[in-house]
């Protein structure tokens, strides 16, 4: 085969497999316009967007060079998140006010949140950023193209892909309380073959869950390592096979709840090991105007608590699977107009055995999901981009659910300003615990949302200042709970059959919310080598029901940075994060402080593939808690090296 007759190939393959855009990074165009794919499903220009999205690239993961994705989201405006401790630990997300459990997590667009949990969530502190190449968070209810769960936004961690030139990389770092990190990842493209992949390892002596400052003295440690691999093929200049695969691997030891019910130091810990993958078939025909994907995917997740000091020692086994059966088109209808549409079938199933010294329990059960989408975006006259959508889905226990979104972006001088607007409407379906547990209720309805935003997004001199601002609003309905049959509460109807009504309780849809709130943005570049960026949100949520803030949603958070790349090589950066105090419980009793937390870092080209970098979080030692009780490292200090091959 010829040299040409391969380049052929490659280029059929990176076509077939950008279809389903969300499996690979954006690129920009010539102009250096950002595409995004997590917002429509396939490439789009950011300015053709009518969604509030926001990107982080590979350059901006390695000029922070934070290890967790916690630490990373926690730059994006309209996020806020929460810690048990320090990295590794149990972390949530929430975006623009909505529950940690009404965020969409998904790794080159599977999707990873974890049926074995409570509400269903995904806890996105088992994420390290090793190999991750780009995050893009789409703010909004999204349940249109991504389904139950997408109530307040998405979240999409895009890993290296290979490109043309065999390459690898390696990273290792050192620091606070004998930390280590170490990443390697490579690529190669061999005929027609495409191959990438990587792996990681972190290990930190940790500080104590319990807050030291409450008296927490015993250090609690976290193991993490985990590989990746992806592996596309190409068959034939319309035809390709895509596989990924994704394993990680948590030890995490964390603290308790002593003999007279009082939080302290324990010896308890947990193991995670989670696998997710991805077999797809990518066939174009039409004359590549229509791009089929057809897939099965899915994630695996088993989760062991232990506690040394108790009989038995293993106290929850927890298996949560998702499979996944996925059809996507795109038909490129007229130039400027396509319609993205597909159908999915998930098998979910959950399986809990605990057992807390007064004889095992166990929780069991499965649910089906069918769903078609269908979304028109379309060029009406140039300036002017418009995307409508519909969405059904058949959940084999609460019957079927309809949602629907529009947007629009306008832009009159080829992205300089950029004016947008969205409805989007968002479903959660109720987790296999609330359906099936010891607490379960069958009757359960899925909680529901309608969202709307505006903004607006404005450029200048060339690019070198811009600036947005988005009013967002959202109110969701049937939020599911806990209802309690002792006579704190409206006991649910479920309660007459309770064996102990002092102790039952049963999860029904009891409460209503409501959330609203404003983003700002500023980036300036007033020369090549100096970057500053800033972001204010704020963030209103609230209980309609109670009347009460809803927990841990501070309703003023805000981030700044500045970079600079001296012409010596040297390059220097600054980081601060302000959080507004919050209430931790949903009775608002307790409370969170504010908190300031200031980084800086550096990093050094000691040749033209070797660089040394390092970093101090939290200069100022500042002492805070994101979830009350539990403590939060003080000042750190990290130096690593990294080596491009």
């Amino acid at each position: 085969m010829t040299s040409s007759k391969y380049a052929n190939i490659r280029a059929a393959l990176c076509a077939s497999v950008l279809f389903p855009a969300i499996a690979f990074p954006a690129i920009a165009h010539a102009d250096d316009e950002v595409i995004v794919v997590t917002a429509n499903r396939t490439e789009t220009p950011l300015s053709q967007v009518g969604l509030s999205v926001s990107v982080l690239t590979e350059n901006d993961i390695a000029r922070l060079q934070t290890p967790g994705i916690t630490e990373l989201l926690r730059t994006v405006p309209g996020l806020s998140t929460t810690r048990s401790g320090g990295v590794g630990t149990l972390s949530s997300v929430f975006i623009r006010g909505a529950s940690a459990d009404h965020t969409v997590a998904l790794i080159d667009g599977v999707k990873i949140n974890d049926p074995s949990s409570t509400a269903g969530g995904f806890d996105f502190g088992r994420l390290l950023a090793g190999n991750v190449a780009r995050i893009e968070v789409v703010r909004g209810s999204q349940s249109v193209l991504w389904g139950s769960q997408a109530i307040g936004g998405v979240v999409n961690l895009i890993t290296r892909k290979p490109d043309e030139a065999s390459h690898a990389g390696f990273r290792a770092e050192y620091g606070y309380r004998d930390t280590v990190d170490m990443v390697a990842n490579g690529s190669t493209v061999i005929g027609p073959v495409s191959l990438s992949g990587g792996a990681l390892y972190y290990r930190t002596d940790g500080i104590s869950a319990f807050n030291e400052r409450r008296g927490g003295i015993e250090k609690d440690g976290v193991e993490q390592y985990g590989a990746n691999l992806n592996v596309s093929i190409a068959l034939a200049d319309t035809l390709s096979l895509d596989a990924r695969g994704w394993y990680s691997h948590s030890d995490l030891e964390r603290d308790g709840y002593l003999p007279d019910f009082s939080f302290g130091d324990t010896a308890e810990y947990g193991r995670t090991k989670e696998a997710i993958g991805y077999a797809g078939v990518n066939w174009q025909v039409l004359d590549g105007r229509l791009k089929n994907r057809f897939a099965y995917t899915i994630t695996d997740t088993r989760r062991k608590d232990y506690n040394p000091d108790a009989t038995p020692q293993l106290q929850n086994d927890a298996l949560g699977r998702n499979e996944r059966f996925e059809y996507q088109g795109v038909f490129d209808i007229i130039t400027g107009w396509n319609l993205v549409f597909g159908a999915e079938r998930e098998n979910s199933r959950f399986h809990i055995a605990a057992d807390y010294g007064f004889g095992t329990t166990r929780d069991e059960g499965r649910a089906e999901l069918t769903s078609l989408y269908g979304q028109i975006n379309a060029v009406p006259f140039a300036g002017l981009s418009t995307a409508i959508g519909i969405r059904h889905d058949d959940h084999d226990r609460f019957g079927g659910h309809t949602t629907f979104a529009a947007n629009a972006a306008y832009t009159p001088n080829q992205g300089n300003t950029v004016i947008r607007a969205s409805y989007g409407e968002g479903f959660k379906a109720p987790s296999l615990y609330q359906l099936h547990s010891g607490y379960g209720n069958p009757g359960l309805r899925p909680e529901t949302s309608k969202s709307w935003d505006v903004g607006f997004v404005q450029k200048a001199l060339d690019g070198a200042v811009e600036v947005g601002a988005t009013w967002f609003y959202r109110k969701t309905r049937n939020l599911i709970d806990l209802v309690y049959c002792n006579g704190f509460a409206d006991p649910s109807p479920l309660c007459d059959y309770a064996l102990d009504p002092f102790f039952d309780g049963f999860y029904d849809n009891v409460a209503r919310a409501r959330a609203q709130g404003l983003e700002v943005e500023m980036k300036l570049r007033p020369v090549e080598a100096l970057l500053v960026s800033a972001n204010y949100s704020y963030v209103k949520s609230r209980d309609l029901d109670a009347n009460r803030d809803l927990a841990r949603r501070p309703r003023h958070k805000v981030y700044a940075s500045i970079d600079y790349a001296w012409p010596f090589g040297l390059s220097t950066g600054a980081s601060v994060t302000h959080v507004g105090a919050n209430y931790d419980s949903p009775y608002n009793l307790t409370r969170n402080g504010d908190y300031v937390v200031t980084d800086i870092r550096m990093s050094y080209p000691l040749t033209g593939r070797v660089e040394l970098y390092g970093r101090i979080e939290n200069l100022f030692d500042s002492h805070y808690e994101t979830v009350a009780t539990y403590g939060q490292p003080g000042r750190a200090g990290y130096v690593g090296v990294r080596l491009k091959i």
